[in-house]
């Protein structure tokens, strides 16, 4: 140490001055840490001399009790640097991590409006000061998007920030159940516990992979896919980035937080069920085990900032599955000698169409869609077989498991009367519908929503859709809600593009009340959960 506390932040105040003149800089944060070092390198002789001319005067005033003016210390802050892609971001990192608003808030009572406001504008505050973080953290893994079972950069990314933010965790979730039929090693899952590490407990969850699909978003050149054919497409790079926000903010008033909250990095939710192997491999059952289970996904087809949702299911069920019609080929100007499968697919596709208006009630919904067929090479050659690829969605999995059984009945049978032979296969994994707790919804999940989103925009009793999601598979064991985050009012590019779009994109300016509305659910449900408690 260089000498009494109070020289030591006169030194690094003076420091700070020098290395902003000599980079040119406005703000410490602007120098890149090898920046910083050289210049400190070079100015090493004459801080020395400054040292050993001032320190014998400064020591003398100080023992005798004389005046002076002592540099403003923090004692509690210094900065976390977190450098990818996107350049260097630094944002508070606190040695101590208590924060008296929260604690205020844990010691009242559920009526107490005046602590859940002063939280509620504590939460935007902080959330609010990590926006440059956001918005660089998200663009780098826009820019290196991973498919299912393959995030291995992602995950890298990731575990880089958490360790940063000094939160501990565990990684190697989520490892690929089938790789034969999709490739991946899988292993990139990751999960941190912020709090006491006691109950109750509450989980948040984000999904990190990409889509197959090649980008065609316009204006984001800074920043656009550098992987060839695959594309965050559904949003899943702010879905991270918005879950490693909140999870700064938690640790930074961790020693205020009565409880835990686990905060879970999910790969493979595109098709791969990563949520269903990490609830396999125990993420709900380590203890302390979550009680409720918090979700969020970007909506482009709602205002930006809206937040949406509903009691019950918000997103279907669904199955995918393949057909492979098998009959005889031959030239196109002998049918007689051939069996045709496109014939007989095409008889299957029209046959399909009836599952939902004939065998559903009116009052259900489904869906049965045809998305692919494939077969043939020539105009005059009849092919031997047609493959055909499709889905059937569902808001309950009784209704799911009924469509899927009728599509096997129907092709079969169709394909018995034009002399074809079928093998269908079915995914690995059907996605169950994702249900929202009704009476966490409606007792506090939709209270929270309104909360942080005001009233104006929160959508309280949305239209449920037939899109799916493997949050269901938390949802599906826990108590929990899944919302909405509007995001389709941006311009600069337009993001009202549909999700899986290859022009969609992300308004990045909803990222902080995605990270508000985690947090928030998280705190606010631990309190309720306490306060449950303590009336039993």
């Amino acid at each position: 140490m260089l000498g009494p506390p109070w020289f030591t932040t006169k030194l690094q105040t003076n420091l700070k001055w020098w290395l902003l003149r000599l980079s040119r800089r406005s703000s410490i944060s602007e120098i890149p840490q090898f920046t910083r070092y050289n210049i400190v390198r070079q100015m090493r002789p004459e801080l020395l001399l400054w040292y050993s001319i001032l320190a014998p005067s400064l020591f003398a005033a100080a023992a005798a009790g004389l005046p002076f003016t002592r540099g403003q210390k923090k004692t509690d802050d210094e900065e976390a640097v977190v450098e990818h892609d996107g350049g260097v971001i630094t944002f508070a990192k606190h040695k101590s991590r208590r924060n008296t608003v929260l604690e205020n808030f844990f010691a009242s009572g559920d009526d107490d409006e005046a602590a859940s406001t002063a939280l509620l504008h504590e939460i935007r505050n902080l959330a609010a000061n990590r926006s440059d973080f956001l918005v660089s953290t998200r663009r780098t893994l826009h820019r290196r998007p991973e498919l299912m079972y393959r995030e291995s950069e992602t995950s890298a990314l990731v575990r880089k920030i958490l360790t940063e933010l000094d939160i501990p965790f565990s990684t190697g979730w989520a490892l690929n159940a089938n790789p034969d039929i999709v490739p991946g090693s899988g292993g990139y899952g990751i999960v941190a516990d912020i709090g006491t590490g006691g109950e109750p407990c509450v989980l948040l969850r984000a999904d990190m992979d990409a889509l197959p699909i090649t980008e065609r978003t316009e204006g984001i050149e800074e920043f656009k896919s550098q992987n060839d054919g695959r594309m965050h497409a559904c949003g899943h790079d702010g879905h991270t980035t918005m879950l490693l926000g909140a999870a700064s903010i938690l640790k930074s008033m961790e020693d205020s937080i009565k409880g835990t909250v686990r905060i879970m990095f999910q790969p493979a939710e595109e098709g791969g069920a990563g949520a269903k192997r990490m609830r396999e491999e125990g993420v709900l059952g380590k203890d302390p085990k979550p009680q409720n289970a918090f979700g969020l996904h970007v909506w482009p087809k709602l205002p930006s900032g809206t937040i949406a949702g509903r009691p019950g299911p918000l997103l279907a069920a669904a199955e995918r599955f393949e057909i492979l019609v098998a009959g005889v080929g031959g030239h196109a100007a002998m049918p007689e000698q051939s069996v045709d499968p496109i014939v007989t697919a095409s008889a299957i596709v029209m046959n399909l169409q009836t599952i939902v208006s004939r065998t559903i009630s009116p009052l259900e919904s489904g869906v049965c869609s045809i998305t692919m067929l494939e077969g043939g090479e020539a105009f005059n050659v009849i092919p031997a077989s047609v493959t055909m690829r499709g889905t059937v969605r569902a808001l309950s999995t009784e209704t799911l498991l009924s469509l899927r059984d009728r599509v096997r009945h129907i092709a079969e049978n169709t394909a018995a009367t034009f002399g074809c032979n079928i093998t269908i296969t079915y995914s690995p994994d059907y996605y169950p519908p994702t249900v929202n707790d009704p009476t966490l919804y409606r007792n506090f999940a939709q209270d929270v929503g309104a909360l942080v989103a005001s009233k104006e925009f929160f959508l309280s009793d949305v239209e449920p859709t037939m899109g799916a999601e493997d949050f269901s598979f938390v949802a599906e064991s826990i108590p929990s809600t899944f919302f909405l985050l509007g995001q389709g009012s941006g311009t600069d590019p337009p993001t009202n593009y549909g999700l899986h779009h290859p022009r969609f994109a992300l308004d990045e300016s909803v990222m902080p009340r995605g990270v508000e509305l985690h947090v928030n659910l998280a705190l606010r449900a631990l309190h309720r959960l306490r306060n449950e408690k303590a009336l039993d």
